[in-house]
């Protein structure tokens, strides 16, 4: 199992953009094959907590390939990830 935690930060004036974009981005990847669970949740202005657990590294490796091909990546592609990876 693989699992990803840690924080996405954007500037005050990007936040709305992240939210309009978050429902699409946590429904899509749900429904990816090997996705046990994934959670962003604004826990202050412009600050993302982010939760993800995936199946395998085949699994994660897929969501990454997907996200950046994604209408979220060009909304926060470019934002500050503080991210902590775990599993193999």
């Amino acid at each position: 199992m693989i699992r990803l935690t840690g924080t996405m930060s954007c500037a005050p004036d990007e936040a709305a953009a992240v939210r309009d974009a978050l429902p699409d981005h946590v429904r899509l990847t749900r429904q990816e094959p090997g996705c046990l669970s994934f959670d962003i949740t604004e826990t202050a202005p412009g600050v993302f907590s982010v939760s993800e657990r995936f199946a395998d590294r085949d699994a994660f490796d897929a969501h990454q390939a997907r996200t950046r091909e994604s209408g979220w990546w060009q909304v926060t592609g470019h934002m500050a990830r503080d991210f902590a990876l775990d599993g193999e």
